[in-house]
Formats: structure tokens, sequence, C-alpha cells
């Protein structure tokens, strides 16, 4: 169990006071469920890409395209999850996304989307750490494909020499930023096999995906964090004593 780190400064009053304090709250809450409403529309508004390089993948049942991952559905979500190819173990912090997925998939291929990840480690790390996470959700490499480059989660050494890369569409010191980053890619497959890029986020982009930081948005202390997300460790790693310092791969 996690030491508490903040002092809850709250006013204690009645219940009827408290009670219109709440709908006060309540207000702010439906403005932003208004708001949130209006950037889902905007995002499936938004305008596509047409994927133009044959990308191929290694899977644990071979070598496949980008077309091949759809698994005859006509929607993507493809998962940047930061593992790469010299690195011993994944992301904290992309551990802790992919721990919500297994039960949403079979929800999201009955709505004809795919899930999977995407690292950029060969195919026997990826075997590795997964096995150790006790995951069994679609995880294909990346090696030696340009597709991580392209969606700006990984950068050259010529981009890294430069002193800054793109990454959430900004500028970012190369010293601001790991040799690997992530984010959530979303594509189409029409019905002559075109394939459409639709969306990425990156950085905090996903957060309202994750439902463990959803629920503690809700808890009395919230995320009790002393930076983003400073709480967190692998799962197979809570209760043990920190060795090195926590360093949050989410910007």
């Amino acid at each position: 169990m996690m030491d508490t780190t903040v002092s809850p400064t709250n006013a204690v009053i009645d219940r009827n006071e408290w009670r219109d304090a709440r709908l006060r709250l309540l207000e702010l809450e439906k403005e932003e469920t208004r708001l949130r409403d209006k950037v889902r529309a905007a995002r499936r508004a938004l305008p596509w890409v047409k994927v133009a390089k044959d990308y191929a993948f290694d899977t644990r049942t071979g070598r496949k395209t980008l077309a091949e991952l759809f698994e005859n559905r006509s929607q993507l979500l493809v998962y940047h999850f930061m593992l790469g190819p010299d690195w011993e173990e994944g992301c904290i912090g992309c551990s802790f996304f992919c721990d919500h997925i297994e039960g949403a998939l079979p929800h999201l291929n009955n709505h004809d989307v795919t899930w999977i990840a995407v690292s950029r480690a060969p195919l026997s790390k990826i075997e590795a750490y997964r096995h150790r996470m006790g995951w069994n959700f679609p995880w294909v490499s990346s090696f030696g494909s340009e597709f991580n480059y392209d969606y700006d989660v990984s950068f050259s050494a010529q981009e890294r020499a430069s002193g800054s890369v793109e990454y959430n569409y900004r500028n970012v010191p190369t010293d601001q930023i790991a040799d690997e980053e992530h984010g959530m890619s979303s594509f189409y497959r029409d019905a002559e096999g075109e394939i459409f890029h639709t969306y990425s986020t990156y950085a905090r982009g996903g957060e309202e995906v994750c439902g463990t930081l959803m629920l503690l948005d809700r808890a009395p202390l919230g995320r009790n964090e002393t930076s983003t997300m400073s709480f967190l460790k692998r799962h197979d790693e809570y209760g043990q004593k920190p060795d090195k310092a926590h360093t949050s791969c989410c910007h």
C-alpha cells in the first residue's frame, strides 16, 4: 500500500451544504461532458491520410502486413508500446495502460475494431516481457521497419543529433524525451483494401481510456502524485522496495 503524500484540507460541512456544493460541481461535470462530446465529434470528422508504405511486422504467427493486422475488420487501433530493441523491460506507464486491455478486446472486436500493441523491440523480447506480465493481447514487433519513425514514437540518430524531435505535434529537446515514446494511432481499411491513417494521440492524450486513472480521479485523494503518475509501478513490483528512482514515460 502506498504512503499518503497528500494531507486533506477539505472543509467539513453538513449534508445540505454539501449537496449545494455538489450541485455546483455537477454543472461543471455536465459542461465537461458536453465538451467531450464535441471533441469526439471533431475527432471523427478529422480528415484522413492514405497509408502509402507497405509495412510488415513480426507476430507470433509469422510475418504480417499492416493490412493483415486488421484481422478482417475495418478499424485498427495501434498502441505504441515503449519497448526498444536494447531495453530489458517495457515502460512502466505503457505496462499500466495495457493492464486494462484484455477485458475490452471482445467488445472492440464485436464492434469491428481490432486493437494491437506495436513495439520496436524484436519479437523475442516482446514475448519474454509478455510472459512476465501474464498478458495475451496481440503484440507485434516493428523491428527493422519505419513504422515507429513514421508515426513519431521513435527517432533516428540524425533527428536526435539535431537537438530536438517532433513528439505530440511539437518540437521537444532530445534531453527531455526517451529513445522510444508512447501513443495510440487509428487506421481504417476500406472495402478495396486501401488503408488510411485517421488519428494519433501522444503523451497524456490517452488518459481518458485508462480506467484506473478515471477511478482514482473519483477517490478522495485523487491520483495522489508528486509528478505525473509518480505512484506507478509494474503490477508485479508493488510491495517491493524501489531500487532506483521512478521515471515516468508520460509527458
